[in-house]
């Protein structure tokens, strides 16, 4: 006798695509956002230490 348990569904089936659809859109979402801040930090810190090295070779302004 065969087992009812082991036989397709196709109502989860299309149910499960779609939800896999949506996952992976938000999953893309997601990492492109990840993407944009850790370049933006990149940037960020890139010219913190580029000013800071400026700052230091510059001679201080003298005052008349």
């Amino acid at each position: 006798m065969k087992n009812p348990w082991l036989k397709k569904n196709p109502l989860m089936s299309m149910w499960l695509s779609g939800a896999n659809a949506v996952a992976g859109k938000a999953r893309s979402q997601a990492a492109a956002a990840a993407g944009r801040q850790k370049a933006s930090l990149t940037r960020q810190a890139g010219r913190l230490w580029t000013d800071a090295w400026l700052a230091a070779l510059k001679p201080p302004r003298r005052r008349r």
